[in-house]
């Protein structure tokens, strides 16, 4: 831990919570989309590329991992999902309940993702005391 820098693990995790915002903006464009002929679903791409920024640095431990990542490296990327199975004549792709759970998930990650930002900076408090 000694050759990382102290707020690595707190940018990463900065990352992540802010991919998880936007995802949770690209859920709730779905939701409100959800009865517009045409419209294709929204979705957010990082922890793909997380785990692809990740696997540049095998054979080190997690925190020269870490330490290797920057925030401009891994950056939640929105897209248009064309892939998605189509059932509807309309053209829209959207699943309303699908979108629903997809929002759930979403809001229990971010929070999981801030409690941890939070502990991180509360064993920084304690460390300074």
């Amino acid at each position: 831990m000694s050759s990382m820098g102290i707020y690595d693990y707190i940018n990463m995790l900065d990352s992540a919570a802010d991919a998880s915002w936007l995802r949770n903006e690209a859920i709730a464009n779905n939701i409100a989309n959800n009865d517009t002929p045409g419209y294709k679903r929204q979705e957010v791409a990082f922890e793909a590329e997380f785990a692809k920024a990740m696997r540049k640095s095998e054979g080190t431990t997690v925190d020269a991992k870490v330490s290797n990542l920057t925030k401009s490296s891994v950056r939640p990327r929105t897209y248009t999902d064309y892939s998605e199975y189509q059932y509807r004549i309309d053209g829209n792709n959207v699943d309303i309940e699908k979108e629903n759970v997809y929002l759930a998930e979403n809001q229990i990650k971010y929070e999981a993702l801030i409690n941890g930002i939070t502990a991180e900076f509360t064993n920084l408090k304690s460390v300074m005391k």
